[in-house]
């Protein structure tokens, strides 16, 4: 099996406020409907523009920077045969946060 990075850009999930627990409950359920398949793996969303930057030489900036143009909003790890199921399972994520996924596969770590 294989691990799949589904995320979506900070401010994406553009929808009036009171549809929110309609929004919420949707994407649980797909939370819930993957970790019931077995696939699911981890995810959650992140705070808002709360990132530190830490160089390799170990100093820390605030982050990101003002010429980033995207930001994580949220993501999901899930493991699954292959990248057509991640793209089916980024599609339920889409319909259930009203928002765009991205997919991208995450490399076999070689120490395993």
């Amino acid at each position: 099996m294989t691990r799949y990075l589904i995320s979506f850009d900070d401010g994406a999930m553009t929808f009036p406020e009171e549809e929110l627990p309609e929004v919420a409950e949707a994407s649980h359920a797909v939370v819930r409907e993957a970790q019931d398949a077995g696939v699911w793996v981890f995810g959650g969303g992140l705070e808002r523009q709360q990132a530190s930057v830490v160089a390799t030489d170990g100093t820390v900036a605030d982050g990101p920077y003002p010429e980033t143009k995207a930001v994580i909003g949220g993501f999901s790890i899930i493991d699954v045969p292959t990248r057509e199921d991640a793209l089916e399972w980024a599609a339920k994520i889409a319909a259930a946060c009203r928002c765009a996924q991205e997919v991208r596969e995450i490399m076999p770590d070689s120490a395993v």
